[in-house]
């Protein structure tokens, strides 16, 4: 079923409705729909800006924590920047040890004293490592370590290998006897930076990373996120190292901060993130029940409110509609009493508004029909009859006038054997036109009757009376009333022949068209200027005259016994010729 053929049925079935049931469905489009499209509009409006405004209060606090953070790191930076400076650090690990082994204790003094004053100073820095590529130095494997093939498959080592002395910040899955920690990790080169002698790394507690965004946890998750989706911190140590993506969606755009909505541990929240300048990005989901509270507690009273005023309204509807159909329904009782002519109807309940009067006016009518049902009713009957056999009877005289003229014509010029063939055409003419006073004859005779009166013409006209027929068999058994034919064919030949060489062609057509049956009288005579109606066609100002009543005579008829939508349609331009169709039920 297509959409269109769909809203038709629905709007038939609409239509069909009882007057209560119709008042019920204005009622819901006029009344309930609109008001439960406000709720559902304050309810979208009021989430909305409680969205906006949580959206805007946490980046505000994002951004706080950014700066904190990139303070934070920017400090570790600027330790690993003069541990990476110190001169002296360079040479004591860049020192050849293989010749005298007690220079390594002054190293040692100088790389004891230096790791441990950045440690005491730095209580939230793990450890510090320095990894050497100088095979002669001494490892203590606390503060100096081999940089052997182990580290250097390690993620430390891959991180850095090409950065040429940048830093790098990255993560690490806790383990269970170890604090969680980030590591910053920076390779240490000499003049060139094309020889590195050693990486530094320094681990940091992740603790103190979160104690910047701690405070403003409680009623958010907030996690910190590198730039490969890695958590690098939040307060479930257990996801440290682990994608964010497989806890919540990822719907990061392209710019630096940004907003979208997720689903976190089964419930829907709002995803606020912001992107630091070393490239990590702070990450707050609000559940929206924390927020969105407000707004369904005000949606519910709305709700409330418009069920009860939907209920109101209904028994109110209910009680109109009810009082409305049930006086309605007595009115179209007492038209059901009139239609089958019982005209005693009363109208005293009915009340004194609009239906009450229209009830009053209905007594008057069916009063006044009473009394005029039996004097004008049957009247008519007998005028409609009697005008039909008047209207019959000044068609035959006229035509019988006309053919004598005719005859009488050709007897006084000359005689001539072509009078006995017009005068059998013309018994054969009223034999048929008169059918024993029976005014309706059926397309068949009607058509013979035609070529009967053509025949006679012919012997006037000849040689100018071109005759073409085109006829549906089928049509030939229906009735149609006598001479409906013949008074268009004698105005083609009365009037329309201009042109005594020429002569003029007619073409009469019979078929099926749906449920009637057109009939149709074609000339390509002088033609006429077409007045507005059919009627009027009679006196044109070209002086065409109609034969007799013409065409106003069988329009006429048609119509008093078919009705107005049938009878004769005519088309004509001067010097085109002129097309008469005639509708009659088939």
């Amino acid at each position: 079923m297509t959409p269109i053929s769909a809203a038709r049925r629905l709007v038939a079935s609409a239509a069909n409705l009882k007057l209560r049931g119709k008042l019920f469905v204005v009622f819901l489009f006029a009344s309930i729909l609109p008001l439960l499209f406000f709720v559902y509009y304050s309810h979208a409006t009021l989430r909305d800006e409680l969205t906006n405004q949580q959206y805007a209060n946490t980046a505000a606090t994002i951004s706080q924590i950014n700066s904190n953070l990139e303070s934070k790191l920017d400090a570790y930076g600027k330790i690993s920047t003069t541990l990476y400076l110190d001169d002296t650090l360079r040479a004591y690990l860049s020192q050849d040890y293989s010749g005298d082994t007690s220079r390594f204790v002054d190293a040692y003094g100088y790389f004891n004293n230096t790791i441990n004053n950045v440690l005491t100073t730095n209580p939230d820095i793990h450890a510090l490592t320095l990894y050497v590529t100088n095979q002669t130095i001494p490892l203590d494997h606390i503060y100096i370590r081999r940089l052997d093939e182990t580290f250097m498959r390690s993620p430390e080592y891959e991180a850095v290998k090409n950065t040429y002395g940048n830093i790098r910040f990255l993560s690490k899955r806790p383990r269970p006897d170890a604090p969680a920690t980030l590591t910053l990790t920076r390779l240490l080169n000499s003049d060139s930076l094309n020889f590195p002698y050693g990486v530094l790394t320094m681990d940091i507690l992740e603790s103190d990373i979160y104690s910047l965004m701690a405070k403003e946890s409680d009623d958010k998750s907030i996690f910190v996120v590198d730039r490969g989706g890695a958590i690098l911190s939040a307060k479930d140590k257990s996801m440290l190292g682990a994608r964010l993506d497989s806890f919540v969606e990822d719907g990061f755009q392209d710019g630096r901060e940004g907003k979208y909505d997720g689903t976190y541990d089964g419930e829907k929240v709002f995803v606020v993130y912001r992107t630091t300048s070393y490239g990590w990005k702070t990450v707050v989901l609000i559940p929206y029940r924390n927020f969105i509270e407000n707004a369904h507690d005000a949606t519910r009273r709305i709700l409330l409110f418009a069920i009860g005023s939907i209920l109101l309204a209904t028994l109110l509807i209910y009680v109109t509609a009810r009082l409305i159909t049930k006086r309605v329904e007595l009115l179209l009782r007492m038209i059901r009493k009139v239609e089958r002519e019982e005209f005693d109807v009363r109208v005293d309940a009915l009340g004194r508004d609009e239906i009450g009067q229209l009830g009053i006016a209905f007594r008057s009518m069916a009063n006044r029909l009473d009394n005029l049902i039996t004097e004008v009713y049957k009247k008519e009957i007998d005028k409609k009859e009697a005008e039909m056999n008047v209207l019959q009877a000044q068609i035959n005289p006229h035509f019988l006038y006309n053919t004598l003229a005719s005859i009488s014509s050709l007897a006084l010029r000359n005689a001539d054997p072509r009078m006995n063939r017009m005068v059998s055409d013309l018994a054969k003419f009223y034999r048929i036109s008169l059918n024993k006073g029976k005014n309706v004859i059926s397309v068949s005779e009607e058509l013979t009757l035609t070529k009967y009166y053509v025949a006679i013409q012919r012997i006037r006209f000849e040689g100018l009376l071109r005759m073409h027929y085109d006829i549906d068999e089928s049509v030939h058994p229906f009735p149609i009333p006598k001479l409906t034919l013949q008074p268009f064919v004698e105005n083609c030949i009365n009037h329309a022949i201009w042109d005594d060489r020429r002569g003029i062609n007619i073409i009469i057509r019979a078929r099926r068209e749906g449920g009637d049956i057109a009939l149709m009288v074609i000339d390509d005579g002088a033609g006429f200027r077409q007045t507005t109606n059919a009627s009027d066609a009679d006196a044109s100002e070209t002086g065409r005259v109609a034969s007799g009543y013409g065409i106003a005579n069988v329009d006429k008829r048609m119509k008093l016994m078919y009705g107005p939508s049938y009878g004769v349609t005519l088309f004509s331009r001067p010097g085109i010729g002129t097309s008469v169709r005639i509708r009659i039920p088939g």
